[in-house]
């Protein structure tokens, strides 16, 4: 693999506590595209970076790890450091998804992009309020509108959905088939329906 000579002018330490210090500085996540521009280089060289900042903070004794989230990077504290955080930080923590938010959820991080009544199909009820809550705690999103009669919103998972559930991407979701096996082994074991 050849690297530009703006790549080459630098230690790769350098790009590595750019990338950190950006990241840190931010807090967001930061497409590799958006790095590739800040930093005049590749989007394969700063794949490279990514690599050694993940494998720098993973063999390193620090509680930060590095998130990615499709095509972005998130400088995030460690899971083990959460309750500390939290605390420091007096956040009160987010009860948790009813189940049948998770449902909701399931539906469109499996077929997005999805209308509301898509998803009140397929569920048989009314998701108005689960809808709300799922965009409040932004893990789905609008992206559009479907080319139909009234012209509905559609929705899709956010970044925020990827970093809560611990994927890198779409394709890290289990199969629907085992999805659907341990709702159904959950709702033998749980009462009918939780409000959200």
């Amino acid at each position: 693999m050849e690297y530009s000579l703006q790549f080459l002018s630098r230690d790769l330490s350098f790009w590595v506590n750019a990338m950190e210090a950006v990241l840190f500085a931010g807090g967001d996540p930061v497409t590799r595209d958006r790095f590739a521009q800040l930093f005049d280089i590749t989007k394969v060289e700063v794949g490279v970076v990514a690599d050694e900042l993940d494998s720098r903070l993973r063999e390193g004794n620090t509680s930060f790890q590095l998130a990615r989230l499709g095509d972005a990077l998130q400088l995030c504290t460690k899971a083990e450091y959460g309750d500390i955080v939290q605390s420091f930080l007096e956040i009160k923590r987010t009860a948790p998804l009813s189940k049948a938010a998770l449902e909701a959820l399931s539906i469109v991080a499996y077929k997005q992009p999805v209308t509301k009544t898509y998803i009140e199909q397929v569920r048989g009820v009314d998701c108005t309020g689960i809808m709300t809550t799922l965009i409040q705690r932004k893990l789905i999103e609008e992206c559009g509108r479907l080319d139909a009669p009234g012209r509905p919103i559609l929705y899709r998972t956010t970044p925020d959905f990827l970093r809560c559930f611990g994927l890198e991407s779409l394709d890290d979701l289990p199969g629907e088939t085992s999805v659907q096996m341990n709702m159904e082994e959950a709702s033998e074991e749980e009462a009918p329906s939780d409000p959200v």
